[in-house]
């Protein structure tokens, strides 16, 4: 004869056999009793959560857009004072920089009095210059094609120009010696940079930097318009100090020819 008393059968609300659940000694939210929570029950300093308290906003197209003209503007303030991407568009530089490179220069690197040495890579505004000054063309075509440029999305303006520097303020620059080199102050420049097979200059000269200004060469000497195509004009091929833009540092794109430019020493 069985003398074990039977076990009681399990509600539909038991947790299934074997499971153990532990009971809490308050409610959980959201399982409230009605009846449970009286007039003044509920404590100082812990407030009723608001409906949607604490979820994510949606990113709505609006505020997309916002970002986007925030973030845009960022960028265009940053280049324009600090450091731009500038779009190299041909072969006068060649080897150091390539068609189709995007150089970051250097807004700050002429400030403080700072001012540009041989050797140096600058982008400079050639109108009054190199080139004759513009004529004014449509003013919001002109500013969404400088601000693609200054993003480095686009082509620089057809006055902006990038060489490397020659000779600066006082200084007598002479093509060429009879070893065919160019010479600044009687001293024979040692030029690296030059592209394979091309002579220093086939063009002689003989010039006197005047202070506040500078001579500037391409390194692809064969394919460059550089100071030596305006001796017979007005300004004689010389560049203002006060028109260049900043100093040429780095390539920034590709990555695959990412680094310095070797133009930041005299």
């Amino acid at each position: 004869m069985d003398t074990e008393a039977p076990h009681p059968q399990r509600g539909h609300s038991s947790p299934d056999e074997g499971e153990e659940r532990p009971r809490s000694a308050f409610p959980r939210p959201g399982f409230l009793r009605p009846g449970s929570l009286r007039p003044g029950s509920l404590r100082p300093g812990f407030p009723r959560r608001s409906r949607g308290a604490g979820r994510r906003r949606p990113l709505t197209l609006r505020r997309a857009g916002l970002l986007g003209v925030l973030c845009t503007v960022g960028l265009l303030l940053f280049s324009n004072f600090v450091l731009q991407p500038f779009l190299i568009p041909s072969r006068s530089m060649e080897p150091t920089l390539q068609v189709g490179d995007r150089v970051l220069v250097n807004k700050l690197a002429y400030g403080s009095g700072e001012q540009p040495r041989r050797g140096d890579l600058v982008v400079f505004d050639g109108a009054g210059s190199f080139v004759q000054e513009p004529a004014r063309g449509n003013p919001v075509g002109d500013a969404l094609h400088g601000a693609a440029s200054a993003l480095g999305l686009a082509e620089p303006s057809d006055t902006d120009f990038v060489k490397r520097v020659v000779g600066v303020g006082g200084d007598d620059v002479v093509c060429c010696d009879a070893t065919g080199r160019i010479e600044v102050n009687g001293v024979a420049l040692d030029e690296p940079y030059l592209h394979p097979g091309d002579a220093p200059s086939k063009v002689p000269f003989r010039i006197v930097v005047p202070l506040g200004t500078l001579w500037v060469m391409g390194d692809h000497r064969s394919q460059s318009r550089d100071s030596r195509d305006h001796l017979g004009e007005p300004g004689g091929g010389m560049v203002p100090v006060e028109k260049v833009i900043g100093r040429a540092d780095w390539i920034g794109w590709p990555l695959s020819r990412w680094g310095s430019t070797g133009g930041g020493h005299g």
